[in-house]
């Protein structure tokens, strides 16, 4: 048993090395037939890596709001609504109002509620000016709902928010495009072609997709916001709740719901003219575009690993026939046709595996290379990594059964006359 197992070894060990000497004497013709694996493998890595960065990323994002944070809205859809040309059953539904975030406020359990607003616009100062950016409108509670750090300066006050005096407070990276090394704090910008005073700089949380007021340019006052600009109240305007510690975000929602129902005198037959809108939706919303994201990527890859299979079958088609006189020397010598049937099937799990190996290392040096210039953290997918190599490997066998079969079933005389 010892011996049969030590010979089946060294069988393998010599069908591996007359593959790897094969693939060294045709280094063009074998790296033109792994380019296609590689290019498969190596786009299922880079977007593997990618989205699970992004993901990553996002999971981070709602761990700095909070897990039990949620936003009432007007309407919730996976796709921002027209304004201009709301269905009717968005018409029909009253705008969120500040005297419902106050109610809403008040609520035993409820620890925070504050209605807040976004807006698109441009940063300007003395010719300077950034791209449009998210401004939100919101109170001095931002940076606790939505994490980051106030760097320099101030948050605003109370007779500010009441008011709605036109103060901000911007982002740090876009009073550094604006200022230079000048002082930002007091100075007048234009935000939106309106004047607005300076009084603190923000730095946010290390994350690039983040929920509802999170990426910011700049945060002003509410209502200077809500009166000053045009908001979009469909898409732009919502109310963020956060339940008291120990109060669970399915009762802070119930406790919500009552509230808003009674402020807007529906009857119990009616429907909901407001939408709730949880960490846990937002990140399935999240979750399922970046699947299916990879998912294309996945079928896309899957047609190079298919190129790349099938051109595997060429070449050890045209290496079969090539090699019919060494066919024939060992089949006299010996060799059975289990023999130099795996002969064959090794030399073809071997191009596509090294295949594999490389189209791995590339995936993951782009994909790392593309998460550094998005900002984002990735880990190497080690599943996924084995698994492509599994794949890589078993295309060199499928493709090379037909062939390598061929090379089995060759009349030894025959072969030995072949010119």
């Amino acid at each position: 048993m010892m011996i049969h197992r030590q010979l089946s070894l060294d069988t393998w060990r010599e069908n591996f090395g007359i593959a790897i000497d094969t693939l060294r004497a045709n280094k063009l013709r074998s790296g033109l037939t792994m380019l296609g694996v590689v290019i498969g493998v190596s786009t299922v890595m880079t977007m593997a890596s990618i989205v699970q960065g992004i993901q990553k990323q996002i999971s981070n994002a709602f761990e700095v709001a909070g897990p039990t944070t949620f936003y009432v809205m007007k309407v919730f859809n996976t796709s921002p609504v027209n304004p201009d040309r709301l269905p009717k059953w968005i018409r029909i539904r009253p705008n969120l109002v500040w005297e419902e975030a106050e109610r809403i406020k008040l609520l035993p359990q409820i620890g925070y509620a504050g209605i807040w607003a976004q807006i698109q616009a441009r940063l300007e100062f003395n010719g300077e000016r950034t791209r449009p950016t998210i401004i939100t409108g919101a109170d001095e509670f931002f940076q606790e709902i939505q994490g980051g750090e106030l760097s320099r300066g101030r948050w605003f006050t109370k007779a500010e928010l009441r008011s709605g005096s036109p103060v901000a407070v911007i982002q740090e990276n876009k009073a550094l495009r604006l200022f230079g090394r000048v002082d930002p704090l007091g100075k007048t910008i234009l935000i939106g072609g309106r004047p607005v005073e300076v009084i603190g700089l923000y730095v946010p949380p290390q994350n690039i997709f983040t929920p509802p007021g999170t990426d910011n340019g700049g945060i002003m006052p509410f209502r200077y916001v809500y009166f000053a600009y045009n908001v979009d109240k469909t898409n732009a305007l919502f109310i963020c709740v956060k339940p008291k510690p120990g109060v669970s975000v399915v009762d802070a929602q119930d406790a919500v719901t009552v509230a808003l129902r009674e402020m807007r005198r529906l009857r119990p037959a009616d429907k909901n003219s407001f939408d709730m809108l949880t960490q846990d939706q937002i990140l399935d919303t999240f979750n399922g575009i970046t699947s299916t994201f990879f998912l294309v990527m996945i079928v896309l890859a899957s047609v190079a690993l298919m190129v790349g299979g099938i051109g595997v079958m060429a070449i050890m088609t045209v290496s079969v026939t090539a090699r019919t006189r060494e066919i024939g020397v060992r089949k006299a010598l010996g060799a059975t046709k289990r023999d130099i049937l795996i002969q064959f099937l090794i030399e073809a799990a071997t191009l596509t595996g090294i295949g594999g190996v490389v189209g791995i290392l590339a995936g993951l040096s782009v994909g790392r290379g593309v998460s550094a210039l998005m900002s984002i953290q990735s880990d190497p997918p080690i599943g996924l990594t084995a698994i492509a190599v599994i794949v890589s490997v078993g295309i060199g066998v499928v493709f090379g059964i037909v062939p390598a079969r061929r090379a089995a079933r060759m009349d030894p005389i025959d072969a030995l006359r072949y010119e």
